[in-house]
């Protein structure tokens, strides 16, 4: 008798045994039904064995409330005196409610599991095939089927088998019902299994001996007519047997499905034929066919049908698996594989995700089968379909090293334990890791983990994914450096033909060169060999998952060479996680950004800094260049400071748009094109403003001390001006002057003149770093008038001369350097030339249009397509600025906003004014920040400014990759290219010329 308000001894032992629901457990205990079982501490012991107490309890109550009342005792005898078949039955019941609500629909099946002879361990397709053989119909299958599948899990969950072992004889019985399905199809179209053969093979995990619990079942079908009967009648009765088969296995009965069959692998996928004959399937394979497929052919096994013509099936096309390798596009169809496909789940299951997150089952399964399809065709070891036996293999031949192919063994056996397991609870198809504490306590406790198991499976969840992470890139990587470091006595190693073609594989185009950069990084015993090592993996997945790779890993050995001996450059790459990925993408990406980090490679602490990338403002820089000029002994040396102050500004805001560009692991691509293009315009603005200042200071100290005689200041013009300048932009200027007070103007005027050939001649001193051109070609009267003239001789020239295109190029016009005051007051003098009372008169408006009419049809270079040039091409920058000018000339005089000399800015206030409909202002702000885009890309990638995609084809992938084109894509780049400016020309065409 239990004493009020105490536990009974019962219920403090089921909770001890691991129920979670002890009182319930007591009331199904007490049922009359389980009267012979319920004092027998071995049952407490059995259902505390499994991996959730109350399922088992709940699912063996149902169980025998479904026997006969003549059977009832023979079960109840049987699991309290067979200990086999106690711990696999309530095993199973503590695993899946499926199969639970199987056996209580079907309660004599728990009889199949209680013989324990050899032959049962470890079946195969032929015991499968006898336990599938009175099956007649769909129905009949999915009974016998969900009784072998009960041996399957009962094996499983007993630890009687491994995951490995468990997954390929869920691939048996997969085959096993192929053929019974096939049976059934044939006999109900015993006509059409007369006319054709027909051979069933098995894909993907299936194919690779490797299945699920509940997955679908990938086929391709093969098909000939039997000797004497038509081709095409044949193929005909062969898709509609092949039809049949897949019903049967993938259709709803009242006992459920079984799987479904998938033939989307076949050729052409699912918008080609069924069924093909093996003549049709070769001549697709060897002309139209993927990377991706020769991939998953990897896998395709014979597993029903027709034997011989299964056999011939195989044998035709294990030959182009492994010269799949050596197609053209294979490289560029292996970047694309490589990089992740993550973006169609959804986010809030990212984490959750077993096969596709990151490192998720995917990741092992893609990297063993790449290094196979690299690898394969020079040695047959590798030809299995089978994960883990494929990455024995890559250890055994040395293509893996053997502590990372342990790991991953080990991970990957983990995480396909806990699909299977979190599979056959409910025998439904899924890779997510369940959220529910009950779930997630049931899954622990069936891996083993007893003690606290939600936490124990979270912790060995998260260490066994983190372990993939981190080896899945290495793994292409690693034996490389071993093969040229050989540092490891006693490990197999690739040999130089097999290291040349993963490297080849991978994107490098000449991999002897990539092997000396990698045995000259990784070679010796030093710290900073060791250090390297452990960081060239990761950096070489980085530099291959760019368009020039030979160029990152070039790149990067220049720069360890030239900072390998100082503490602070290794110690940022190991330990700040970001500088290592950025300087990977900056050295890969184009010539620009390494030329100038290699001018001064200290500058490469800018990429492991978080603030690194953001630019400096022109305070900030005026204050360093104008202290630098000061600290010089003369003006060569202080301009040099200067240029260098530049050149590792340039540097930075290359390293920020290239980092911005592609993106990293931690930092999205940024989908503003247009913020790009604003923050590269105004950094070097202002950085080629701040150079200019020094200059002109340095010019002044070094002849006139403080103080020039003449108060001197620069304006910027055209794109300088506007605050637009790219990488490869010259500074468009004028010069002012104004006499002091007391100075002669012819003295002042030397003065001002020399001034400006100082400048011009220090800005251009041949160094290391690029030199900085002025332009100053916009000035009154061209390049036949004076360099520099007084604030009075432009007012003069300009009420008296003033052209209309003068007045246009003006709008550009804004204090860059020098005195700010007189900068100010020409500003004052030129604003009402440029922003005209009353607007433009007409004949101003035809002039206007003329000449652009006229720089049309002569400015273009010879033999280029004027509708790829940037500048002068159709809808490129000239016509977007000329179409956005003549606005601000005509209406900037009572639009505020329009008064700006930044091009998007001006755009935007008409657009605000109601002076550019939306949608054109939309065309026409796509068009200049592409435009404006493709000259900054070219500029990068070939380290030289143009206007137009560069014809070789690395060049052209780089320019893409900026341009956030995966690679392969560059004739997708071009044709958006092509009809972007073609909208925007048409808008030009109505607003700038009023057709």
């Amino acid at each position: 008798m239990t004493v009020p308000g105490r536990r009974s001894s019962t219920f403090s032992r089921l909770l001890r045994h691991g129920f979670t629901d002890p009182s319930g457990a007591e009331r199904l205990l007490d049922l009359p039904e389980l009267s012979a079982l319920r004092d027998d501490p071995v049952l407490l012991d059995a259902l505390g064995a499994t991996a959730d107490p109350d399922l088992a309890l709940r699912g063996l109550v149902r169980l025998v409330e479904a026997q006969a009342e003549t059977e009832r005792q023979t079960l109840t005898t049987t699991l309290l005196s067979a200990k086999p078949f106690r711990d696999r039955l309530l095993g199973v019941l503590g695993a899946s409610e499926a199969l639970a609500d199987h056996l209580a629909r079907h309660p004599r099946d728990w009889e199949s599991l209680v013989t324990y002879e050899a032959a049962d361990l470890h079946p195969g397709v032929a015991e499968f095939e006898q336990g599938l053989a009175e099956a007649t119909d769909a129905v009949s299958l999915r009974v016998a089927y969900r009784r072998c599948l009960l041996a399957i899990a009962a094996r499983d969950v007993c630890g009687t088998t491994d995951v490995a072992q468990a997954a390929a004889e869920l691939a048996d019985l997969a085959t096993a019902t192929l053929r019974a399905a096939l049976a059934i199809a044939r006999s109900a179209e015993p006509a059409d299994a007369a006319t054709c053969r027909l051979a069933v093979i098995a894909m993907g995990k299936c194919g690779g001996h490797e299945l699920n619990y509940v997955s679908d079942v990938d086929v391709i079908f093969v098909g000939e007519p039997t000797e004497g009967a038509d081709e095409g009648k044949a193929i005909q009765a062969a898709t509609r047997l092949a039809s049949h088969l897949m019903r049967i296995c993938s259709e709803t009965t009242v006992e459920g499905t079984i799987w479904p069959v998938d033939a989307n692998l076949r050729p052409e996928g699912r918008n080609g034929p069924l069924v093909r004959t093996l003549s049709s399937h070769l001549a697709y394979y060897q002309r139209w066919a993927k990377t991706w497929e020769f991939q998953a052919l990897l896998k395709a096994r014979a597993v029903a049908g027709d034997p011989e013509l299964g056999a011939q099936y195989i044998d035709a096309v294990s030959p182009l698996v492994w010269q799949a390798a050596e197609r053209e596009n294979f490289v560029p169809d292996v970047q694309k594989m490589r990089r992740r496909v993550v973006d169609n789940i959804p986010a809030a299951q990212v984490e959750r995700e077993l096969k596709l997150g990151p490192g998720g089952l995917r990741d092992v399964e893609f990297a063993v089968q790449l290094l196979q399809l690299v690898h394969g065709r020079s040695d047959a070891t590798l030809h299995s379909g089978t994960t883990l036996d494929a990455l024995a293999a890559l250890a055994a031949g040395g293509y893996v090293g053997r502590a990372d192919a342990s790991q991953l063994d080990e991970a990957y056996r983990f995480l396909r334990s806990m699909e299977h397991r979190i599979q056959l609870y409910r025998l439904r198809r899924t890779h997510l890791v369940p959220e529910d504490e009950t779930d997630l306590r049931r899954l622990g406790r069936s891996l083993g983990l007893r003690t606290d198991p939600v936490v124990e499976l979270n912790k060995e969840w998260k260490r066994h994914a983190a372990v993939v992470r981190r080896l899945h890139e290495k793994l292409f990587y690693r034996p490389l450096l071993d093969a040229v470091a050989q540092l490891a006595p006693g490990e197999i190693r690739l040999s130089p033909r097999a290291a040349g073609q993963r490297l080849e594989a991978l994107g490098y185009a000449d991999p002897a060169a990539a092997l000396r950069h990698l045995e000259a990084l990784a070679s010796g015993v030093s710290r900073k060999a060791a250090i390297q090592r452990t960081l060239l993996p990761v950096l070489l997945g980085w530099f291959a998952d760019s368009a020039d790779p030979d160029a990152g890993l070039l790149g990067f050995r220049k720069v360890s060479d030239a900072l390998g001996k100082t503490p602070w450059y290794l110690r940022l790459l190991r330990d700040e996680g970001a500088a290592a990925e950025n300087l990977a993408r900056v050295l890969s990406a184009g010539r620009l950004a390494p030329d100038l980090l290699l001018r001064a490679p200290e500058a490469v602490a800018i990429l492991g800094d978080p603030e690194g990338l953001k630019p400096r403002g022109r305070d900030h820089l005026e204050q360093e260049v104008l202290a630098a000029v000061g600290r010089a002994d003369d003006a060569e040396h202080a301009v040099a400071a200067a240029r260098g102050v530049r050149r590792r500004e340039l540097f930075r805001t290359a390293a920020a748009d290239l980092i911005g560009s592609y993106g990293t692991e931690d930092n999205p691509r940024e989908q503003d094109p247009g913020a790009l293009v604003d923050r590269v315009g105004e950094a070097v603005t202002d950085l080629n403003a701040v150079t200019i200042a020094g200059a002109l200071r340095a010019a002044v100290r070094a002849e006139w001390g403080e103080e020039l005689p003449t108060r001197f200041a620069v304006i910027g013009m055209g794109r300088f001006g506007g605050h637009e300048l790219g990488y490869g932009s010259d500074a468009d200027v004028l010069f002012v002057h104004e006499p002091r007070e007391g100075v002669d103007e012819q003295e002042a005027g030397r003065a001002a003149n020399r001034v400006v050939t100082e400048m011009r001649r220090l800005l251009q001193l041949p160094t290391a770093d690029p030199p900085l051109l002025i332009d100053a070609d916009l000035r009154p009267e061209g390049k036949s008038g004076p360099l520099v003239r007084t604030l009075k001789s432009y007012g003069a020239y300009y009420r008296r001369w003033s052209l209309v295109w003068e007045s246009q190029a003006l709008l550009r016009a804004a204090p860059m350097a020098g005195d700010r005051e007189l900068a100010d007051r020409f500003i004052e003098l030129v604003d009402p030339l440029r922003y005209p009372a009353e607007g433009l008169g007409e004949d101003a408006v035809r002039e206007i249009r003329r000449l652009k009419a006229r720089m049309e049809s002569e400015r273009l270079p010879r033999g280029a397509d004027p509708t790829l040039h940037a500048k002068l091409g159709r809808g490129g920058l000239s016509d977007v600025e000329w179409t956005v000018q003549l606005l601000q000339m005509r209406h900037g005089w009572v639009e505020p906003g329009l008064r700006t000399t930044r091009t998007r800015e001006a755009l935007a206030a008409a657009h605000a004014a109601g002076l550019i409909p939306t949608e054109e202002a939309q065309t026409l702000d796509e068009a200049w920040v592409l435009a404006t885009r493709v000259r900054n890309a070219v500029m990068l990638v070939r380290g030289r400014p143009g206007d137009t995609f560069p014809s070789d084809p690395r060049e052209l992938a780089a320019v893409g990759r900026y341009l956030g084109y995966e690679s392969g894509h560059v004739g997708e780049m071009v044709d958006d290219y092509r009809r972007i400016t073609r909208r925007a020309r048409a808008v030009v065409e109505e607003l700038f010329y009023g057709a």
